[in-house]
């Protein structure tokens, strides 16, 4: 653990790029000083203690998701009055950003539309997916093999979530241009998290939604048996269909996760294997540690540091009285770090017993759905690189050298990961 003094008084963790890039030592200080902080500038109540994060996690009758994607600065569009708030922010859900996106619903509303994300990433069909992940995988690596060099994040990895998400839903690969254009051809506007509190106004789901909305009139006017009617002619719990928009949103949201996690779990993983070659060397002769490595990278570096709750209902959280309207940080970037549950947490320990307890995926009614493809990716991809290639470094005439690395990091107090990573590599001669 980081023994670093900070004054929580003073650093602001939503604008301080310092701390964006280097936040161990904020989490480490808070862990220790402050599990559950107002901090003084917003208001905000930031949480990093494990036990506090679970403890939110486990009451959506309290807290609730509908501010999840926003920031610290909070502007009620109604004025808070009473001990329940519950029905006024369902009655303002218009105000608050992403509020038609199925990570900022509350039950019962997430409950019903849970089902249909449940009904879309079935055993079965993660299981018919994983041929295409391994084949896909080698389909790009062909590519990237005719050089010595990749600049890992847009030349793989997000191309390779994209088109993996595409199959599990059953977009025809004739439409995995559209996909790659709509997610993958470039920034898309303030990042989620924007250190000059920024909120992106840029919708790129729209056109998924309009994509989805055809597909799904056309499959129930003219069933076929394919993925894309199972998704068409799925129901709500009551038995009832959900509006052709409704279904869209969840298809969409399922590709805008996968760039927002996935991609970063990737390119955390690979600044590792990269640069540490003993690791790197371990997991390609012992590659039945590769889904521990995963986990423990999701522990020690969540892909997402933490995300937003808004309080409806009179509450206490770790000697915090906190009253309706209250904006709650969980920060499950700092729990995986918390010694009450990880032994030296500040080690990266490759075969430490309880890292999947980690929080990167969240816990609760809004555990991602989408974890089991994110690890299939990350397995699958690290397995064909060690596979293809008998080396793979940190290209130094990019990031500097070893030891004294200049990374290009997202700059978010939401995301943790890479904006860019080069990488060098010699490629595994065939026996």
């Amino acid at each position: 653990m980081t023994t670093t003094k900070i004054n929580p008084e003073e650093v602001d963790f939503f604008t301080d790029a310092e701390v964006a890039a280097n936040a161990e030592p904020y989490f480490d200080y808070m862990l220790k000083h402050h599990p559950v902080f107002r901090e003084p500038k917003y208001g905000v109540v930031i949480v990093t203690g494990y036990e506090e994060c679970l403890k939110v996690y486990h009451q959506p009758d309290v807290y609730s998701s509908i501010n999840r994607t926003g920031g610290p600065v909070l502007d009620l569009p109604f004025e808070v009055t009473g001990d329940d708030i519950t029905d006024l922010l369902e009655q303002h859900r218009e105000y608050f950003p992403t509020n038609d996106q199925i990570v900022t619903f509350d039950p019962p509303m997430h409950t019903d539309h849970r089902s249909l994300v449940m009904g879309l990433i079935t055993p079965k069909r993660l299981k018919a997916n994983e041929t295409f992940l391994k084949e896909q995988a080698d389909r790009y690596l062909d590519e990237i093999l005719q050089s010595n060099e990749v600049e890992f994040i847009w030349d793989y990895a997000k191309k390779y979530t994209i088109v993996a998400v595409g199959d599990l839903l059953g977009v025809p690969e004739s439409d995995f241009p559209l996909l790659l254009e709509i997610f993958a051809s470039g920034p898309q506007g303030p990042v989620l998290g924007d250190l000059n509190l920024q909120v992106s106004h840029n919708n790129s789901l729209e056109r998924m939604y309009d994509y989805f909305i055809e597909k799904i009139k056309d499959r129930r006017a003219n069933p076929l048996d394919d993925v894309l009617t199972g998704i068409a002619l799925a129901k709500f719990p009551d038995g009832s269909f959900p509006e052709p928009i409704e279904v869209a949103r969840i298809a969409a949201n399922m590709f805008a996760a996968g760039q927002e996690t996935t991609v970063q779990v990737m390119s955390v993983c690979f600044q590792r294997i990269a640069d540490d070659q003993d690791l790197q060397n371990l997991l390609r002769n012992e590659p039945s540690l590769i889904p521990a490595f995963i986990e423990e990278t999701l522990r020690a570096e969540a892909p997402i540091k933490g995300s937003f709750r808004l309080v409806k209902r009179p509450t206490e959280l770790g000697g915090l009285e906190l009253a309706p309207g209250t904006n709650v940080m969980l920060l499950h970037g700092a729990a995986g770090r918390d010694e009450k549950v990880f032994d030296n947490p500040a080690q990266f320990d490759v075969k430490r017993a309880n890292a999947r307890q980690h929080l990167a995926f969240g816990r609760g009614i809004h555990t991602c759905p989408g974890a089991p493809l994110a690890r299939a990716e990350a397995v699958f991809t690290i397995q064909r690189f060690l596979d293809r290639m008998s080396e793979i470094t940190i290209d130094d005439s990019k990031h500097g050298p070893a030891g004294d690395r200049e990374w290009d990091l997202i700059q978010s107090f939401k995301f943790r990961g890479h904006q860019h990573l080069y990488l060098k590599f010699k490629e595994a001669k065939s026996e």
